[in-house]
């Protein structure tokens, strides 16, 4: 057994955020995204992939296609196949850190 928490390398970092991705797993991905006060995520589409955001400290939004979900710790938001979604985080001074998980690999949206 894996303590997938051990597993995580630094993939992308920036002003914005901080994302780490699982480095075991061989056909799912697990993503940890640390997002800065008043900075939002690049908004994208997976065309052949579902997703599933668990949000896990602070607060803020997450954008569909089709609204715009407020979102806090404990949420959990499933993102269809084809949807677009990209999140922000509302708060002044605190981080909006949540995992991703989505089959397959990583797919480099920017």
């Amino acid at each position: 057994m894996l303590n997938i928490t051990d597993l995580f390398k630094t993939v992308k970092e920036d002003d914005r955020y901080v994302v780490k991705d699982n480095t075991h797993l061989q056909t799912m991905v697990v993503s940890k995204t640390k997002l800065k006060p008043k900075k939002e995520t690049t908004g994208h589409v997976h065309f052949e992939q579902e997703e599933v955001y668990f949000f896990i400290k602070g607060k803020g939004v997450l954008e569909t296609q089709d609204e715009l979900i407020q979102v806090l710790e404990g949420d959990v938001i499933a993102i269809d196949y084809g949807d677009f979604h990209k999140v922000s985080n509302t708060s002044d001074t605190v981080d909006l850190e949540f995992i991703c998980v989505f089959p397959g690999e990583r797919y480099d949206h920017e």
